[in-house]
């Protein structure tokens, strides 16, 4: 497959879907589930329904915690109503819940309830008999103050319940199977700001009780997947990872391999009509290790492949079919997804659109091994949206697997990949080498000869014609790079040195970094390639460079300063020439290295930041006369002086706009006024 279909336009543009790109911007996307059906209490025969707070689906039936009416709904696959349990026999006596905000089912369809106002989980079997309580548990492990209000429960394949407890920042609560607490499973990490923690510490007792305690985030929802993972999710905003996998000994295992993490919309903290991030309210787990999460707050399902790529969203809050006002819970139906909204006390069934289906198809296909209809699925997502870059991802995916290394490099540059493309890169230059082992041997013998002739040759035609004594040693700015105290003492005193070949590195060192940001290999390069402007980067090579002259020519007039202004250009550009000299050959060598092997392409960074430096404060040093020490705080200083200089002109610049649009209204004004 060497072809890549990049249609015109996308076949349901007018569709509200949306992704985000690998840039954090928000693609349009087909719709991936559109509503299906709608249905109220009054449609099941069971009358309305009262702030229902919890959905289960299993083989067994469907299963809704009708909270307001301190009942369970039990339908079938069908969606029609089986059973209503607002009552049961315990020990010869009538029972009911009390405000049930949690329900669970079993493969035998045995029912667990969360009884948040009497505190306890009750297990019923399939047909609403009484079985068991699990009541409030006693333990060690819990800490006195703690209140026991269940509102989440479920059970594992060994019979093992998970409990969650409003109020139980310690985590998941686990039972035996004989219904005794074990412990707490998953906890979250604090999150705390150090600077709080500062104050805490210098704090008297009476203040440190007023301030905000750290303490780890509570989970508001559970649930089980077929191998006994639990995925839960945290009740508070702006969490590092509001969803999470628990293995059995309460490790998250969430894979996080998707350009951000799975915590649904990004960029929204402060922004837009309803700002912070998402809340999840639940989460369910899906076929092909996918996961769906519904968001409370903006009304949104995000559903996430097993590497954490959001594949598709779908929802919104509204008073239209579609929509909700206050998400609760969702669960999977087959393909279907099914919602409920506690305000209007209604489900909604969700079924697949042809995009919706085409990428479940793509990525189970993938998880059974199936790479070629796999490819082909995500080929023809392509076709409705070719914006969708977790296709391009999963088309790589499927030619690796088939041994197709090099197309496989371009579906994961076009999806943005730079893991896969890395394992694909390293195998593709393997069977480079191996291929043309003996022409590459060669080459690189060939290449190494002619550096070397070249070198001697210039050395015998230099020397020969007394080229070193017309220019002086500073005016071959090599010189000064390695042997800084000379050159620059040479360049003050002996006036070797010129600002035309300060100038010229300069214009180099602006040339070089606009084809380091342009072309570096995709493994170590992170720049938009829409958003490079050749003339725009030139503002952080020339800016920098003219900064630094003028606030340090500044400056050492009023501390007596020795150096004039052309030689401090002419320092501080010969001491840019480290990064002229390292920028092209890492360039070059940044596009035949894979993302492991990025380690020394960093490090030449480091050398070239490390030995400008070096050479900035001998240059500053020999250029003022100064002693080691004050040449370091005039170095600081000079930092200090350059964001005054940023300030003001900004502050100039803000200045002069509005005294244009002052005069401009006044002109309009006048203008309206008089005709």
């Amino acid at each position: 497959m060497a072809s890549i279909y990049v249609p015109t336009a996308s076949a349901e543009a007018e569709d509200e879907g949306y992704n985000y790109s690998y840039w954090g911007e928000a693609a349009p996307a087909p719709d991936a589930y559109r509503a299906e059906r709608v249905i109220y209490g009054d449609d099941l025969g069971v009358g309305k329904m009262a702030a229902p707070q919890d959905l289960y689906i299993s083989d067994t039936g469907v299963y809704v915690a009708d909270t307001g009416n301190n009942r369970i709904i039990v339908l079938n696959n069908e969606l029609t109503t089986e059973l209503v349990i607002s009552e049961f026999d315990n020990a010869g006596a009538k029972d009911a819940f009390n405000k049930p905000e949690g329900v669970y089912a079993d493969g035998e369809g045995h029912l667990y309830v969360a009884d948040t106002g009497n505190k306890r989980v009750v297990e019923l079997a399939a047909d609403g008999t009484f079985i068991r309580v699990i009541a409030e548990p006693h333990s060690t492990l819990i800490r006195g103050s703690f209140q026991y209000a269940p509102i989440k429960v479920a059970v594992d394949k060994a019979q093992r319940l998970y409990v969650i407890s409003r109020g139980a920042y310690e985590g998941v609560m686990e039972f035996d199977s004989g219904g005794e607490f074990s412990g707490f499973v998953g906890t979250n990490r604090v999150k705390f700001n150090p600077l709080d923690l500062f104050w805490k510490r210098i704090s008297t007792k009476k203040q440190r009780e007023q301030m905000e305690q750290f303490i780890p985030l509570e989970f508001n929802n559970i649930a089980i997947d077929d191998d006994g993972f639990m995925y839960t999710t945290t009740v508070e905003e702006n969490a590092d990872r509001p969803i999470k996998k628990l293995n059995p000994s309460g490790v998250d295992i969430l894979r996080s391999e998707g350009y951000f993490p799975p915590k649904g919309d990004i960029g929204t903290v402060a922004t837009g009509s309803i700002p912070g991030s998402s809340i999840f309210a639940d989460v369910t787990q899906d076929v092909g290790g996918m996961y769906s999460a519904l968001d409370s707050k903006r009304g949104r399902i995000f559903t996430y492949d097993k590497d954490g790529n959001l594949l598709y969203m779908f929802g919104g809050l509204g008073a239209e079919q579609g929509k909700f006002r206050s998400p609760a819970a969702i669960g999977m139906m087959g393909e279907k997804a099914i919602v409920l909204d506690k305000d209007t006390g209604r489900l909604t069934v969700f079924a697949p659109t042809r995009y919706g289906s085409l990428i479940r198809d793509a990525v189970v296909s993938l998880d059974n091994g199936k790479s070629e209809e796999s490819s082909e699925a995500w080929s023809n997502v392509l076709k409705l949206n070719s914006n969708f870059e977790v296709a391009y991802i999963g088309i790589g995916k499927s030619l690796l697997k088939q041994g197709e290394n090099k197309e496989a490099m371009t579906y994961f540059k076009l999806g943005n990949n730079r893991t896969k493309y890395s394992e694909a890169f390293k195998r593709y230059r393997k069977q480079v080498v191996m291929d043309h082992f003996g022409m590459i041997l060669l080459s690189i013998a060939g290449a190494v000869a002619l550096v070397v002739g070249v070198f001697k040759f210039v050395r015998r035609r230099a020397a020969g014609s007394g080229y070193y004594e017309e220019i002086g040693v500073l005016k071959n700015p090599f010189y000064t790079m390695v042997h800084p105290f000379n050159g620059f003492w040479e360049m003050k005193f002996e006036k070797k040195g010129r600002v035309k070949i300060a100038l010229g590195i300069l214009l180099l060192l602006a040339l070089f970094t606009i084809i380091k940001r342009q072309y570096s290999g995709f493994v170590v390069n992170f720049n938009n390639p829409s958003a490079l402007n050749s003339i725009n980067e030139l503002k952080y090579v020339i800016l920098p460079f003219l900064l630094w002259c003028v606030a340090n020519w500044s400056l050492t007039t009023l501390m007596d300063g020795e150096g004039k202004f052309k030689e401090i250009v002419m320092a501080t550009g010969y001491s840019l020439l480290p990064f002229v000299i390292i920028y092209l050959p890492q360039t070059l060598y940044s596009n035949v290295i894979t993302g492991d092997e990025s380690s020394f392409y960093h490090l030449l960074d480091t050398i070239a930041i490390l030995w400008f430096i070096g050479l900035l404060f001998v240059g500053t040093m020999t250029v003022h006369q100064y002693s080691a020490g004050k040449t370091i705080v005039t170095m600081l200083l000079t930092l200090i002086v350059i964001g005054i200089l940023l300030f003001l002109g900004v502050l100039f610049f803000s200045m002069l706009q509005q005294m244009i649009s002052f005069v401009a209204s006044i002109y309009h004004e006048l203008s309206f006024r008089v005709h």
